[in-house]
């Protein structure tokens, strides 16, 4: 079964000459989809992008954290895993080649997870190796995705 998702992304930094010169506009987008609110992005600051505002590559890992933890609830529920709080703080690994181009070579999701007592750890951390299979973001990358994931009992 195909499924569709729709966007549309806009470019918002023109300054009134476009990309005339290449320091004379902005590096400011936002994203639209239908029936939510619009986030506003810009590129990473190291590329002249505003630091304030989320750029492709942490969208991408928010993406790839969020699909992973949402099927970490899914599963966890389906095995009798009590999940009270899962907070998530992913690390992204990129590289730059010398030609300027740029690609992630790693990821690496670090949630920390609360667990209700007596819950079998080895079971819930087991279920991390079998998300891959079922998320569609981490089985759409081409770079390593890792887990380290630490459990808290409450």
């Amino acid at each position: 079964m195909q499924h569709d998702y729709t966007a549309r992304i806009a470019w918002t930094g023109n300054r009134g000459e476009g990309t005339r010169s290449y320091r004379g506009y902005d590096r400011t987008w936002q994203i639209a989809t239908p029936g939510k609110p619009v986030v506003h992005c810009s590129n990473d600051p190291l590329l002249g992008g505003d630091p304030g505002l989320p750029n492709p590559e942490d969208l991408l890992l928010a993406s790839l954290s969020g699909c992973h933890m949402l099927w970490y609830l899914h599963l966890a529920s389906a095995a009798g895993i009590v999940v009270t709080d899962y907070v998530d703080d992913p690390l992204g690994v990129g590289e730059s080649a010398p030609d300027g181009t740029g690609r992630f070579i790693r990821a690496v999701l670090r949630p920390t997870i609360t667990v209700a007592a007596g819950t079998d750890l080895a079971v819930a951390d087991g279920i991390h190796g079998r998300i891959h299979a079922h998320c569609f973001i981490a089985r759409s990358v081409n770079f390593a995705v890792e887990y380290a994931a630490t459990y808290t009992q409450t």
